[in-house]
């Protein structure tokens, strides 16, 4: 046997699993679809309830197990809902109490519009460089800073 290849294979091996556990870590956002969901502290409906999710909601997918899916919501708190109340729209929830929505990914562009703590914003286009495209139901849009905003 040449142990160095067989050393070498294992090394290459335990570094492919390193990179695809790390790909798994990617945080993945959803949000609650046209109805609201209850949210309950196992996964089952048997489980104790713990709140009502409002539609629009975002939270963070944390795991699925058959048809429940637990998930973080913005405060932090875990929780277990039905698969099927999730969508793949993402939202993002306005974290600070008065978030600026600007014309342009700028510090200096006008203000289009304001949002208070816990208003959702439809992500139009992904974080890139700390600013997030962002549409109101009304259908306003403009950059909010990603600090501003939980869900991205």
């Amino acid at each position: 046997m040449n142990f160095a290849r067989i050393a070498g294979s294992i090394a290459l091996s335990s570094a492919s699993l390193l990179g695809v556990a790390g790909s798994a870590h990617a945080l993945d956002f959803k949000a609650v679809g046209a109805a609201p969901v209850v949210l309950y502290d196992a996964p089952s409906e048997k489980g104790r309830r713990v709140a009502v999710a409002p539609r629009g909601m975002p939270v963070e997918v944390v795991l699925t197990y058959g048809e429940w899916t637990k998930v973080r919501d913005a405060s932090g708190d875990l929780s277990w809902l039905q698969s099927k109340g999730l969508v793949a729209k993402r939202n993002l929830q306005v974290s600070v109490a008065n978030a600026k929505i600007r014309a342009n990914p700028d510090d200096a562009a006008a203000v289009v519009f304001t949002a208070d703590k816990g208003v959702l914003l439809e992500l139009v286009d992904p974080v890139a460089s700390g600013w997030a495209k962002v549409r109101h139901r009304d259908g306003q849009a403009g950059y909010v800073k990603a600090t501003e905003v939980w869900g991205d």
